[in-house]
């Protein structure tokens, strides 16, 4: 039995060392009541751009954009870079395991990513989403099967699938076959609809699902960032929708909307295996006879150098 919180809140845009001391205090306040793992929205550190548009058509980029894509860059953070060294500590001074969204940097591409730190071993995944969704693709770059990341907690073993990748049925199909336990699913998606999902893959998997969105709007953009089309919430980018539900379906906690909040849930892996009495997606409810997965794992390098 543990305790598990999912943080819903605004990141700080363009500004990794603002977003990293928010989410440190975060993590304080989510150990001080007790929480043992806490997961964070898609793009917290880095900033998901809701709105922007980088300036592009096809066949047509503008000088502002590539403006626009420059702070997004400088913003982002790479995997040894001291943003990420510093929520290493703050997970081990606080013993808490983290899941948190990040935009990486890695050389010249941008990742969206989901990073998976022990308060013991510090960063332990990295997981990149595999595809970005729809104009995402302008300004993310995509990951590979190398990424599929998970790591073991006394609460249980925990895997993060990002936003719509939580549409990808192989892709859900290949963490329940990793064993996931708690799964964590950052995103950006505050609408209705993504609330039947999570209940769905919490049953589908008979996992623990942890859904942390963003509430996020404006104002937390910096004065001169352009917002090119009205947006249908109005100043309000991201509206949450955060929840918690167990292996049955159950709704532990939220959907919570138009606000920041904390959500909290406590774990308890015996629901999981009382849940497998009569399913188990990749067990002895699969008909590997008929239906077979293959899961490429390798690095995808689009270099590789030989010899000495």
């Amino acid at each position: 039995m543990g305790r598990v919180a999912v943080v819903q809140a605004a990141s700080v845009p363009f500004d990794a060392e603002a977003a990293t001391a928010k989410t440190e205090a975060l993590i304080a306040e989510t150990a001080a009541a007790g929480a043992e793992l806490v997961v964070f929205p898609e793009a917290f550190i880095g900033g998901y751009p809701k709105g922007t548009t980088f300036g592009t058509a096809v066949g047509l980029r503008t000088e502002r954009g590539r403006d626009e894509f420059a702070r997004y860059f400088a913003g982002a953070v790479s995997l040894d870079g001291p943003e990420v060294q510093r929520l290493e500590a703050a997970a081990a001074e606080h013993r808490v395991f983290v899941v948190i969204g990040v935009i990486e940097r890695l050389g010249n591409t941008l990742y969206c990513t989901a990073l998976l730190i022990s308060p013991d071993s510090g960063l332990v995944g990295n997981h990149r989403k595999l595809m970005p969704t729809g104009t995402e693709r302008l300004v993310w770059g995509f990951g590979d099967g190398s990424t599929l990341d998970t790591m073991d907690s006394p609460l249980g073993r925990i895997g993060s699938v990002i936003c719509w990748e939580n549409y990808m049925p192989l892709m859900r199909q290949a963490m329940y076959a990793k064993g996931v336990q708690l799964y964590c699913a950052p995103t950006a998606d505050d609408r209705p609809t993504w609330q039947a999902s999570m209940v769905h893959v919490a049953i589908e998997g008979r996992v623990f699902v942890y859904s942390a969105c963003q509430f996020l709007t404006i104002a937390d953009f910096p004065e001169d960032h352009a917002i090119d089309f009205e947006m249908p919430n109005g100043d309000v980018l991201m509206r949450g929708g955060s929840m918690i539900v167990d292996p049955t379906g159950t709704v532990l906690a939220g959907p919570v909307f138009d606000e920041e909040t904390i959500l909290y849930a406590d774990v308890d892996l015996e629901a999981k295996y009382r849940s497998h009495l009569d399913f188990d997606a990749v067990g002895h409810y699969s008909r590997p006879d008929v239906f077979a997965l293959t899961v490429d794992t390798r690095a995808r390098d689009s270099v590789s150098f030989a010899g000495p």
